[in-house]
């Protein structure tokens, strides 16, 4: 994989690029709360959005975008699945 640096200011305006990076939350919080969509559906809009940011905003590598995302499910997705897996056994 190759080697990147994030930018932190990648759009040249503190406020501007803080703003971009803040869209993905607020895409989900506003999915749930004010269009009433489902939760994991929100959570897929989301991913969407931040893949969206992450890619076009701040120039990250594509491979780099897909592998922090299978990192994230995973991260997200196993402690669930090691306390389901511990109740089976109890």
């Amino acid at each position: 994989m190759q080697h990147w640096l994030q930018n932190y200011d990648p759009l040249g305006n503190v406020i501007l690029s803080t703003t971009v990076a803040a869209l993905p939350v607020v895409v989900l919080l506003s999915a749930i709360a004010l269009f009433r969509i489902r939760i994991h559906f929100s959570a897929l809009l989301g991913l969407g959005v931040a893949l969206a940011v992450a890619l076009f905003a701040y120039g990250m590598p594509v491979q780099a975008a897909l592998a922090t995302t299978l990192y994230g499910a995973a991260y997200g997705l196993l402690p669930i699945g090691w306390i389901i897996l511990n109740l089976i056994f109890l």
